[in-house]
């Protein structure tokens, strides 16, 4: 997993400066977005997978299938894809470049976890106090794992907050064995 995030992170930060450069981020995000789709289909990951098809074939399949929902510059990133094999590693540049894009527009995305459904107002103050904490933008998914017991768990890139009783647990017999 961590060789294909490291061949799929130029082409990514690529992506990333051309879409910048000519203030097409939310486009480009879009035009990726289709592509990792069509390449998550199992019909296209055979087609892709197929050694017995040549390269321009697969190339000609992928952009009919994708139709005009790709411009010009979309469609030279599939062609060079093709080109090198690394089509398939689609999903990871979308999501590297996912993220180049929430740190350009200084957004952060955090993952609530609870060991109960969370109020709205609660979710709304949690997300208020982690914007003041990070000084960025949060956008939150909550979801709810009854494992945690009760408190909440926070994720937020590489940081975690664990406020969960089953994490003050694990605490607690670390300390005790130590």
């Amino acid at each position: 997993m961590a060789e294909a995030v490291t061949i799929a992170r130029p082409y990514a930060v690529a992506v990333f400066r051309l879409a910048k450069e000519k203030s097409a981020l939310a486009k480009w995000s879009e035009m990726l977005g289709l592509a990792s789709a069509v390449v998550a289909d199992t019909q296209m990951r055979a087609i892709i997978d197929d050694p017995k098809l040549a390269s321009a074939d697969v190339e000609r399949m992928f952009l009919s299938v994708c139709g005009d929902k790709l411009d010009a510059a979309g469609q030279n990133l599939i062609k060079l894809l093709v080109e090198y094999g690394r089509l398939s590693l689609l999903p990871e540049v979308a999501a590297i470049f996912e993220e180049l894009k929430a740190q350009d527009e200084g957004t952060l995305d955090a993952e609530i976890t609870a060991a109960a459904k969370l109020e709205e107002a609660q979710v709304k103050t949690l997300v208020a106090q982690l914007q003041a904490k990070f000084g960025k933008k949060v956008e939150a998914t909550v979801k709810v794992d009854p494992e945690i017991i009760g408190g909440i768990k926070i994720v937020v890139g590489d940081t975690v907050i664990d406020a969960s009783v089953r994490g003050r647990l694990q605490e607690l017999a670390y300390t005790l064995k130590g």
